[in-house]
């Protein structure tokens, strides 16, 4: 479940490219926080601390707090983009919540138990469909993850959506099936080894089918 984490931020009295500049130039980063019926209120973030809350993994399903010049925002971060060359956080998006602010987030899967899955230990390969899913979920009670335990599932399995337990009030946005997340594959070796010998049964009955029928003619 998400942690509510708080950063120190300050109002930005200018926008556009230039003021924007300015302020990475001085260590900061600009942000808008946006929602709930209020005015879209600009803020400038010490890049310090926003890229050590970044780097350190769920910052787009963890709930923060901004306290800005001492006043107080709970909010969710929506987007943000990062510098394509160095790699560092250029604007974020975030969306002002309360305890009953439904979001849609993409929750990441989690996949417990490889060492003691039956088709794994047969050299069975797992075959990630998707690495998160969509979900509807209250603001508050976002899953840090969707835990998939492998430990049951033979070679040729699919694992899907309805495999996760999902807490109270979160829902996948893909409600009309029942769709896959994972499948534990044959490797592709395993699988010709498969074929030939099917090809191989396949041809023998077929020439079993033709001697009985040149049997038949001869006599």
């Amino acid at each position: 479940m998400s942690d509510n984490t708080e950063l120190m931020a300050q109002a930005r009295d200018r926008v556009g490219k230039g003021a924007a500049r300015e302020l990475r130039r001085n260590k900061m980063v600009p942000a808008v926080i946006y929602g709930d019926k209020k005015p879209p209120l600009s803020i400038a973030l010490p890049y310090k601390d926003l890229t050590l809350r970044i780097s350190g993994g769920g910052f787009m399903t963890t709930v923060v707090t901004i306290d800005v010049d001492g006043e107080k925002h709970r909010v969710l971060p929506k987007d943000f983009q990062l510098d394509v060359v160095r790699d560092f956080p250029l604007h974020v998006d975030f969306l002002r919540v309360s305890k009953k602010t439904i979001v849609t987030v993409e929750i990441p899967v989690q996949f417990i138990n490889e060492e003691e899955c039956p088709g794994l230990k047969a050299g069975g390969v797992l075959n990630i469909v998707r690495h998160t899913v969509e979900c509807n979920s209250p603001a508050d009670s976002i899953p840090d993850a969707l835990v998939v335990d492998l430990s049951v599932y033979e070679l040729g399995d699919s694992i899907n959506i309805s495999a996760t337990t999902l807490p109270d009030g979160v829902e996948p946005t893909i409600t009309d099936r029942d769709f896959t997340i994972a499948t534990i594959a044959s490797p592709a070796g395993l699988k010709s080894e498969d074929d030939d010998v099917v090809d191989g049964e396949e041809e023998a009955v077929e020439g079993e089918d033709q001697a009985a029928e040149d049997g038949e003619t001869t006599e």
